[in-house]
This record gives structure tokens, C-alpha cells and sequence, in this order.
């Protein structure tokens, strides 16, 4: 009855009781019919909230303030995951060396991203405050952790070209470097051991075509294979070289350490070159790294001393945590992959020796003198191998570092590439920014590490 009243009220005309009810029946109420209409419509928006609800915080939509919790037609957009392709694409252009801050922002395709590095910055800072610059034409350090290919510093400076990415460019000649592959080879094919027997006659640094024969007197000097690396020794690589490896195999092991080949990174990077000829001359050129043909970047360098820390395993670099787009999500994961297995752990591990001995008794004595004795650099066990050549106009010489630093009693490990071009006089060596490298990042972890046991011990 209610209703039929106020239907008289609404329209002024009186109708039966019986006929109100055929009205009824014939043609719904308004209210009815928008109450149907707005639960209908409420109920996608319904469901998406509670998708968005229960997929996590990854999923918690941001607007254009970003700030989470308000939904926009932006935020539920489905914005797809990028590749490292597009990341090199979208890096086109921008400069990752000496960077001062952790994050930047780039613009790509009229879009905002920021992109989230993987770089200490204390250390960054730190090594760019020492470099030498007076006294150089190029200069560029690359640290690594081996175990995940993480670029923690990229430190670079040319005289010419200030936007240049020394540390990515592979112009440099990588004179005794190469040993490193020399040896592997060496050891995985011939058998050699760190103190296996090995001869030479002249000079330690020259490479003349007849101490490449297979001869001995009086002259003849032995030397084992760990003292001949320490002390790179050219005639007994060169020998290695050109009589017991050979083209092939030289050719074979280049590519396993990663020449010759394109290395995937987020930056463009120039592939390391070797060219071995039919002439067992220029086998032994090779073998000892005495030449100008053969060049190697600075952050392939550290990718070679990877290897001998991760077992013969050649890994992919990564210098990018994360990407992420103007609604706040992530569509890019930094991440390495293992591109080979360039030697086999045992290899590696005398390998690992040979480059102990480099910085104990070898040509990196000097730069890590009193090592043992200092509080941070005595808790490592420090390995590298060091490389030095002059330009062809001799106006230059390239000072090369290739190395590793690891805990004695811990997980922490390092890898170090530094490369020189001295000019007239001789400033800082590469072994010398190595050493500053490896004992500014391992005396910061060792503080951390520090803090972190003084603190589980308080609140136990």
C-alpha cells in the first residue's frame, strides 16, 4: 500500500489498487533498474582491485606522483619486460664511466625510466680522487665480483676524449696479459705443473727467433713454469707458443677466454682482437704477448681474472641492477649468465697459483710491498698478472694490471683490471691503482661485516 500511495503522490491520477499492480509487473521501477545497472558495472572494477590485492607488492599499483596506492589507467596498464637489447639501446649514448651517483634517469622513446646501477660509489669516488691524470694519455679501472659479473667501479680517463669510455674500448695491446690464456693452454695440453721444468737462453724480455730453438748449453737457464710467469719471461712462452701449441689451439683457447667475440652488456662494448697467422714466429709474438696486434679492454681483462676464480667459468658482466618505469615497476633484473667453460677447475687452480706468485716474488712485488704486514690487504690471498709494451710511435707505454683478491677465512672476492698509458714520465702503475682498489673495497666490507657482529652480539 505504501508504494500505491506514493504513486499518487508522483503522478496525481488514481488508479486502482489491482491496476497499480499490472503497472508494476509491466514496468519495473527506475530505482530497480539503476540499482541492477550500477552492481553490473561495480563488478569488474570489483574483481580488479582484488587481483591487484592478492599479487603482492610488486603489483601495487602507482600513479603519476608515484606514490603507491592510487590507481590510474597508467599504473594498470600492462607494461611488458625488457631485454638487455633494449636496455643497450635505451644506455645509447649515456655515459656510465666515473659516475658519482648510485641511480640515473634517462629519458627513451619520450618516456622516464630510472635505471639503478650496480657501482660502489664510495669506491668510485675514492679512485677518481686518485687518479694521476698529469701524467697519463689513458687511464681506466674496471672492479668486478667474479661470482655475479656485478661491475662495482668503472673508472676511466683520456686526455683526447673526455666523453670516451676507456674501460670499454679494446685499443689497448695486451701484451704479457695474454700468458694468462698461454699457460691455460699450456697446462690443459701439455700437462705442465707450476713447477714443471722449463729452458731459455738470452735475455728474459727480448724474443728473438733463435731463443725459440730447441736447443741447450751452457747459457741455457731453467726455470720452472709458476717463476717464468711471476717474472714473465718471453723466450719460454714464445717456445710454448710456437712449439708445443700452435695455431690451432692458441686460436682455440682466444676464443674460450672471450676473444674474437662478442660479449653481452647492457653498455657497447668493442670485442677483444687476436689474429694468429701460419708464421710459428708469430705464435711465439702471441704466446708472450710480445706485439701490438693482439688488444683487450679493460673490462674483458677482468672477466679473464673471473675465470680463474669461478673454476674456468666465463661470465657475462652486468653493470644495470634494475630498470624502472615512470609507474614504478620493474621491468628489468640485472642478471650474468655463464657464456663457457673456458678451462677446467684444475687448470684454474694452477693458474690461480701462477698469479699468487706474480704478486709474491714477481713483477707486482714492488706494488704490494709490506702486503702481508697490512691490516687489511693480510686477511687476502692476492693474485694478478701485469703487462707493460710501448705504442708504435713510442711516445706511450701501456701499464697493464689483470688480478684477483679473495677472503682467506670468508666468501668476499674481487677481480681487478687496470690499464696505463704513460706518457713521458712514469706515474701511477696499474698493480699500484689495483692495490688501492682491492683494499678500499675489502677494508669497507670488513668494517660492515664488523658492525653487523657487534650488532647480532648486543641484541643477544
Amino acid at each position: 500500500m505504501g508504494g500505491y500511495r506514493k504513486n499518487l503522490k508522483r503522478f496525481g491520477k488514481r488508479h486502482s489498487w489491482r491496476e497499480h499492480q499490472v503497472r508494476k509487473k509491466r514496468h519495473p521501477s527506475k530505482g530497480r533498474i539503476l540499482r541492477h545497472v550500477s552492481t553490473l558495472c561495480g563488478l569488474p572494477l570489483f574483481l580488479t582491485l582484488l587481483f591487484y590485492q592478492g599479487t603482492g607488492g610488486d603489483s601495487v599499483p602507482y600513479g603519476g606522483d608515484g606514490k603507491p596506492g592510487t590507481l590510474t589507467y597508467a599504473a594498470a596498464s600492462n607494461t611488458r619486460p625488457i631485454e638487455k637489447s633494449d636496455v643497450k639501446q635505451m644506455l645509447n649514448g649515456v655515459r656510465l664511466v666515473n659516475l658519482e651517483k648510485k641511480s640515473l634517469d634517462v629519458y627513451y622513446q619520450g618516456k622516464p625510466y630510472r635505471i639503478d646501477t650496480s657501482l660502489d660509489i664510495a669506491l668510485q669516488q675514492y679512485l677518481q680522487q686518485k687518479l694521476k691524470r698529469a701524467t697519463s694519455r689513458y687511464i681506466g679501472i674496471v672492479v668486478m665480483d667474479p661470482a655475479d659479473g656485478r661491475i662495482l667501479s668503472m673508472i676511466g680517463y683520456d686526455k683526447n676524449n673526455s666523453q670516451r669510455n676507456p674501460c670499454l674500448d679494446n685499443e689497448y695491446p695486451a701484451a704479457s696479459i695474454f700468458k694468462i690464456i698461454t699457460a691455460a693452454a699450456a697446462i690443459e695440453t701439455n700437462g705442465l705443473e707450476a713447477d714443471s721444468p722449463l729452458f731459455y737462453n738470452g735475455k728474459k724480455h727480448t724474443l728473438y727467433r733463435s731463443q725459440l730453438k730447441d736447443r741447450k748449453n751452457r747459457w741455457t737457464r731453467k726455470i720452472s713454469l709458476q717463476d717464468s710467469f711471476a717474472q714473465s719471461i718471453n723466450p719460454v712462452f714464445g717456445k710454448i707458443g710456437a712449439r708445443d701449441l700452435g695455431k690451432s689451439v692458441l686460436e682455440k683457447y682466444a676464443a674460450a677466454f672471450g676473444f674474437n667475440r662478442k660479449i653481452d652488456f647492457e653498455l657497447a662494448i668493442t670485442p677483444s682482437v687476436v689474429t694468429i697467422s701460419d708464421e710459428p714466429y708469430r705464435w711465439a709474438e702471441i704466446a708472450s704477448g710480445f706485439n701490438r696486434m693482439t688488444t683487450i679492454s679493460p673490462l674483458h681483462g677482468a672477466l679473464i681474472a673471473a675465470i680463474v676464480l669461478n673454476e674456468g667459468k666465463l661470465i657475462e658482466p652486468t653493470i644495470i641492477e634494475k630498470v624502472i618505469d615512470g609507474d614504478g615497476k620493474t621491468i628489468y633484473q640485472g642478471h650474468s649468465e655463464m657464456l663457457n667453460q673456458a678451462i677446467t677447475p684444475g687448470a684454474s687452480e694452477v693458474v690461480h697459483q701462477l698469479m699468487r706468485a706474480t704478486v709474491r716474488s714477481g713483477t707486482s712485488r714492488k706494488a704490494f710491498k709490506g702486503y702481508r704486514r697490512d691490516r687489511v690487504l693480510s686477511k687476502l690471498i692476492i693474485g694478478g698478472k701485469t703487462g707493460s709494451i710501448n705504442n708504435k710511435t713510442q711516445d706511450a707505454r701501456f701499464d697493464w694490471f689483470v688480478g684477483f683478491a679473495e677472503e682467506k677465512d670468508g666468501p668476499e672476492k674481487l677481480v681487478v683490471a687496470a690499464v696505463v698509458a704513460h706518457e713521458k714520465y712514469i706515474g701511477t702503475r696499474s698493480s699500484r691503482y689495483a692495490r688501492m682498489a682491492i683494499r678500499r673495497h675489502f677494508r669497507d666490507y670488513f668494517l660492515k661485516q664488523a658492525a653487523v657482529s657487534k650488532k647480532a652480539s648486543k641484541s643477544s
